[in-house]
């Protein structure tokens, strides 16, 4: 029995019954990293064509860079990872040092749409597209990372991979895997590109040094 839809696909592809099918494309082997300086210095330069703000920074300027970030964004309302890595660093307790609310990150959607920063730390960074890989779980809601005004994302070199068929081995268990690649962007609108309005409209990323 003829099925129309598959003939009006072969029509529109000039194509028939009989013909064979195409030859399946190459596989790319994986991409081979280089240095870890040329890789992280890659990643952070990716990051910023793609309109994000990305700076190499160490664990005791953490609190300084945070103060400067609160007073120039406005910050009043934030929320944060339960993470130890972020916990070390004293996240929140600067923030609040700083006179900021904080939310929980498992707070209701509409509260956590209403925080100015939410700030996570990353599983993956991919150096060829700038993209930060959050593996999402019950202990890390990816609505911290999608729904406040700014994205903080405080991350390490050795979270850099070499591509995604590495990303995708390492997190197959995984609730959700979240790829972020710049800010939040659409240009359903005349073709014009805006910025943050289905996401965060600013993305910050601090490598961690030594």
């Amino acid at each position: 029995m003829t099925n129309q839809i598959i003939e009006n696909i072969r029509l529109s592809l000039g194509r028939s019954e009989q013909m064979p099918l195409n030859p399946r494309p190459a596989i790319f082997e994986s991409r081979q990293p280089e240095s870890l300086n040329h890789e992280t210095d890659g990643f952070l330069d990716e990051v910023r064509k793609l309109s994000g703000v990305a700076q190499k920074i160490t664990a005791e300027s953490v609190a300084s860079a945070l103060r400067v970030l609160v007073a120039e964004s406005d910050i009043r309302k934030a929320t944060v990872w339960h993470e130890p890595f972020l916990e070390q660093l004293g996240i929140e307790k600067t923030l609040r040092a700083l006179g900021v609310e904080l939310v929980s990150p498992h707070a209701d959607k509409h509260e956590m749409a209403l925080c100015d920063l939410g700030i996570t730390t990353a599983d993956f960074l991919l150096p060829e597209t700038g993209t930060v890989v959050l593996r999402s779980s019950d202990q890390k809601p990816r609505a911290v990372s999608l729904l406040p005004r700014i994205h903080l994302a405080i991350v390490q070199p050795e979270m850099l991979r070499a591509d995604m068929h590495q990303v995708f081995a390492e997190g197959k268990d995984s609730h959700y895997l979240v790829f972020i690649t710049g800010p939040s962007r659409t240009a359903d609108i005349e073709l014009t590109v805006t910025l943050g309005v289905h996401g965060p409209k600013y993305l910050f990323v601090w490598m961690l040094e030594g």
